[in-house]
């Protein structure tokens, strides 16, 4: 008889991990349920979710008769996201909590109590997502240190372990896992990866987890849930009031609570003014933001970005990268956008640029809607949606079906609406001159 493999499964008293430890079970490992508690607080109706979500974990594992096990990351998720969270914030940019969630709680923190503490020979989440390597292959896996240089020697890991789209793409969370280590992903399992949502749910019913198929699916804040958000931003930032000025004529239209209680391409709530007006930028010197007064403004719209020192997941950075200076492959940066091609270019620091094939709009429209444009956020959870797509955040690049990584943007190239008024000024500026005008298409 072979050996039995210990997996131990983070439990979230969600259906898809619910059904992630019961798939392990019935391949025969030896499992163990792990809820994680990393916030802690009451919600707005003044029960604690975390508490009850726990409850959920365990009831789904009393039902698989697997241990159950509770660790707590309140201390960690406050010092490695939450905080880095607020600085983001102050320095007037949207970061993206789940991802740094993923990458610092669930597969660092979490990765090693299950490895090193439980004694675990994997580890497993419920995410939509796949690997490039058999199960089987996990359990051989041995650990690797961690770089010291800029970039992973290549021959260090002969053959990495690349992180796949899972087979439901409307569900795919790649996104999510896109700052993940490769030492961490080398002994991870994802039982849905093969799996749609739907079978997922099939399967809850079957087993008689009915109390998670009746709950919500979370859209707020990785481990924070839904609140209103800028109640929420305004416990732990001092407010900064400021004005909403006109992007075309620096026309004053009224004033807001702080630059960052606000994400580009939102709506702007502005008291007395009868069209709407949408964020476009902010300067967190003098604390305006700027609005423009269409959903789909120039302003809105920009086709490169730069990121900090990409992190590259398998290989890093890859072979086509370093040869050429130059890659192509797919962006972005919401979850479940519409991958768009792009060209990235690699600078000596680990950076890159990107250089898309088509400008993107800050809050692509259709993400809250699947069908209409975005419109005025009308609650608190459509809010929160908003916050997770707007810029800046991570550029995700994909080849294929592989996600290679990702990189936070820390630089914008300009506008469609700055590029426009430079070119109407060189207009301008030739014709006083009595110059030729240049021809645009040529």
């Amino acid at each position: 008889m072979g050996v039995v493999r210990h997996v131990v499964c983070a439990m979230s008293g969600g259906v898809d991990s619910s059904v992630a430890a019961l798939l392990l079970k019935r391949r025969g490992y030896n499992v163990t349920g792990v809820f994680m508690k990393n916030w802690d607080s009451l919600d707005e109706s003044g029960v604690c979710s975390t508490e009850r979500d726990c409850d959920d974990a365990y009831r789904v594992c009393q039902t698989l008769d697997i241990p159950f096990h509770q660790v707590s990351y309140v201390k960690e998720y406050w010092h490695d996201v939450f905080s880095n969270l607020l600085k983001e914030y102050e320095k007037g940019r949207t970061p993206n909590p789940d991802i740094l969630c993923n990458k610092y709680i669930k597969f660092n923190h979490f990765h090693k109590y299950a490895i090193h503490t439980l004694g675990a020979d994997a580890m497993a989440t419920g995410h939509y997502a796949r690997t490039s390597q058999e199960d089987e292959e996990v359990f051989q896996q041995s650990h690797t240190t961690r770089p010291t240089t800029l970039f992973r020697d290549r021959f260090e890991i002969r053959n990495p372990v690349k992180l796949c789209k899972g087979a439901d793409l409307a569900k795919d969370q790649t996104f999510f896992l896109s700052q993940i280590s490769q030492d961490a992903l080398r002994k991870t399992l994802f039982p849905l990866a093969g799996l749609t949502k739907e079978f997922v749910k099939k399967m809850a019913a079957e087993a008689g987890f009915h109390h998670v198929l009746k709950k919500k699916e979370s859209m707020g804040i990785c481990f924070i849930g839904e609140r209103n958000f800028e109640n929420f931003i305004l416990e732990y930032l001092e407010p900064k009031p400021g004005n909403f000025v006109s992007i075309e004529d620096g026309t004053v239209k009224g004033t807001h609570k702080g630059w960052f209680t606000l994400t580009l391409g939102q709506r702007a709530r502005i008291g007395g003014q009868k069209d709407a007006w949408f964020v476009v930028d902010k300067d967190i010197v003098t604390g305006d933001v700027f609005v423009a007064p269409t959903t789909n403004h120039p302003a809105l719209f920009r086709d490169t970005a730069r990121t900090d020192r990409f992190h590259w997941i398998a290989s890093d950075p890859p072979a086509e990268l370093v040869r050429t200076q130059m890659m192509e492959c797919h962006f972005r940066f919401i979850h479940q956008m519409a991958l768009i091609p792009c060209t990235v270019t690699l600078n000596m620091d680990g950076s890159v640029w990107i250089s898309l094939s088509q400008p993107v709009r800050a809050l692509t429209p259709g993400q809250v809607s699947s069908q209409a444009p975005l419109q005025d956020f009308p609650s608190h959870v459509d809010f929160m949606r908003s916050l997770a797509l707007s810029l800046p955040q991570f550029a995700v690049l994909y080849k294929g079906d592989e996600c290679l990584g990702s990189g936070k943007m820390v630089q914008l190239g300009p506008s469609e609406f700055t590029l426009q008024k430079g070119r109407e000024r060189m207009v301008a500026n030739l014709q006083q001159n009595d110059e030729p005008i240049p021809d645009p298409a040529g």
